[in-house]
């Protein structure tokens, strides 16, 4: 068989490229390598890296930490209240409901009821947290 000749192009058209034909080196060259992006745009993308990880790691976790705090204090704050008032009516309770028992020279000792049963109570909460906390560390 003989080879066919080339057909010629109209003219304004390129002629069709052999698909046989070995590319040239520089176009090879080009396509399997790609430019690295230029030296602002990484500044940017490194920035961006930076603000994004700062971000996840350091503000994130205080604002968790910030939520957990708050609700302690507010807690705290609460049973601390209600122990008050609950100390006060104690006291009010031993002040009238015992008649002449506590009168006179003897009206401090309602006071002294109510201040031992705050140190008892506190002494049960410290022994509990104190045993909790072991029970934690020590399995």
């Amino acid at each position: 068989m003989e080879p066919t000749p080339p057909t010629p192009t109209p003219p304004g058209r390129t002629p069709p490229v052999s698909s046989t034909a070995p590319p040239s080196p520089t176009t090879a060259a080009s396509s399997s390598r790609k430019r690295p992006p230029p030296l602002p745009q990484l500044v940017t993308e490194l920035r961006d890296l930076v603000v994004t990880y700062l971000k996840q790691q350091t503000i994130v976790p205080l604002q968790q930490l910030g939520r957990y705090v708050g609700f302690g204090i507010l807690g705290s704050l609460l049973l601390g209240f209600g122990v008050l008032f609950l100390a006060m009516s104690g006291l009010r309770a031993l002040q009238t409901e015992t008649g002449d028992t506590f009168s006179g020279d003897w009206s401090w000792v309602p006071y002294l009821i109510m201040f031992v049963v705050l140190l008892l109570g506190a002494a049960l909460v410290w022994l509990a947290r104190t045993a909790r906390r072991a029970e934690k560390e020590y399995g």
